[in-house]
Formats: C-alpha cells, sequence, structure tokens
C-alpha cells in the first residue's frame, strides 16, 4: 500500500513548512528581515494506464489514465523581498533602503555580503561599520571633531565638523542589486551572500533607476505579516494531522486485509 509512503513525504513537507513559518515568525522584529515560503512539487507518478490508450478495435480512446501519485517534495524556500516598513529612529547612521538596493559589507576574509539591515556605528577608527565591526563599502572615515553627519538620499556622506557651518563631503555609499534576489544565500547576522543563482553583483548609486534611495535616521522593519504566518501555521498544522490520519487509515485498512487473510 503506497498511503504509507505518501503521507510520510506530506508529513515531512509540512515539517519544514512550519519550520520556515517559524523561522519568519521569530524574525519578526529583525531589520531588514525578509520572509520566506517553502516551495513543493508532487513527485513522479505510476502511470498504470495511459491516457488515450486503445479500449476497443474501433478505435475509442481512454480520454483519462489512471495516475497514483507518489507524495511530495520540497524544493526549495521562496525568500519575498518585498519592502519592509520604515520605523524613526532619529539616529543619524540609521539608514534604510526605499527599494531594491543592498548595503555591501567587506568581510573579514576579504569577501563581500550584503544586508538590508542600516544600523550601523562608527568604529573606533572612524569607519562606518555593521554591528558586528565590518566595513560598510565603500570605507568612509568619519575625522575627529565631527559635531553630526549628514547622509543624503543619494548616499553622499557629509561631517559638520566643530563650528565649522560648511560640511565636509566624505564620500558616497553605493548600492548593490541582483537580477534574482530571490537566489541570495542567507549568512545569517543579517547578510547575503552572491550565488551563481543570483547572477552578479551589479553596483550602483543611491538614487538610479531601479534601485532606491536612502533615509537617513529610519531602519526597515521586517516584511513578516504575524497575521498570515499565523493562519499558514493553522494550515501546515491541519496538513500534517490530516498525514498522520491518513497513515492510521492505510494501517488499520492493512489491518482488516490481514485478518479476512
Amino acid at each position: 500500500m503506497r498511503a504509507l509512503g505518501i503521507a510520510a513525504t506530506g508529513m515531512m513537507a509540512q515539517q519544514t513548512n512550519v519550520d520556515v513559518i517559524s523561522n519568519n515568525i521569530a524574525n519578526s522584529n529583525t531589520t531588514g528581515f525578509k520572509s520566506s515560503r517553502a516551495a513543493f512539487q508532487d513527485l513522479i507518478y505510476d502511470n498504470q494506464t495511459r491516457e488515450g490508450a486503445l479500449t476497443d478495435d474501433q478505435g475509442s480512446t481512454r480520454p483519462t489514465g489512471v495516475d497514483i501519485g507518489l507524495g511530495v517534495r520540497t524544493v526549495g524556500t521562496v525568500r519575498l523581498n518585498a519592502q519592509g516598513g520604515l520605523a524613526s529612529t532619529n539616529n543619524e547612521l540609521d539608514l534604510a533602503i526605499e527599494g531594491r538596493g543592498y548595503f555591501t559589507v567587506n568581510l573579514p576574509d576579504g569577501g563581500q555580503a550584503y544586508t538590508r539591515d542600516g544600523s550601523f556605528q562608527l568604529s573606533a577608527e572612524g569607519e562606518i561599520v555593521t554591528l558586528q565591526g565590518y566595513q560598510v563599502d565603500p570605507g568612509i572615515v568619519v575625522p575627529d571633531g565631527t559635531v553630526s553627519v549628514d547622509i543624503n538620499e543619494q548616499g553622499i556622506v557629509s561631517a559638520y565638523i566643530e563650528d565649522d557651518p560648511v560640511p565636509v563631503e566624505l564620500g558616497q555609499l553605493t548600492m548593490t542589486t541582483f537580477i534574482n534576489e530571490a537566489g541570495l544565500r542567507p549568512l545569517g547576522n543579517n547578510m547575503l551572500e552572491a550565488t551563481n543563482a543570483s547572477g552578479d553583483p551589479v553596483q550602483a548609486l543611491p538614487g538610479d533607476p531601479g534601485v532606491g534611495e536612502i533615509r537617513q535616521g529610519y531602519l526597515e522593519n521586517s516584511n513578516v505579516d504575524i497575521i498570515k504566518q499565523i493562519t499558514d501555521l493553522i494550515s501546515a498544522q491541519r496538513a500534517y494531522e490530516m498525514n498522520s490520519k491518513a497513515i492510521e487509515t492505510a494501517d488499520q485498512m492493512m489491518s482488516t486485509t490481514n485478518e479476512i487473510k
């Protein structure tokens, strides 16, 4: 009886679904977090009778066949890159992206990662860094004596030094886009890594078409919809229970068959 194996694949699929939903809920307050959904596909079919097979000598054919599916499998987790809401923080080094782009981060091993989390700080040397201490690319150093830092929508960083009313331009932050954002690999710490699936990173400036603009003093909230996640969680739980019930029913049917024998 195939039902045991088929229902087992359904239970494993729903377990994966619950894992993804749980991660979404856990990160509902994570800055710049993008929710995901599990994607599934049906497995191969046992074609017991072919569609279009002849049924008599006069050329009549079957309008449908007998195709028994063998279950389901997980094929991926799809990241949903919808814009999260912007929350005001009044912190001059908090930056939010309104649009598609990502901040580029230089990693200690020489590689680069990408993030939507603009919770930046200054290092001991005055560099703009992430909360993990990683340099934001391109490296911008805020000089001693700086009273305030201004970052406009195009990413131009200016510093007001002591009593000088004229700001000093320090540099310009850049952004990175990808042709397939869903193909980025999550690394943790709110960072993503480019892969063959994502395509090569495309460097751009804030304000360029299709890139986005920077909002100083804001952070992007997670785009997790808690109400939808709770609904999806209940649905996954019910589907898991029904697959479990299918296994129980198949087992009872096999027991009945054995008793008849």
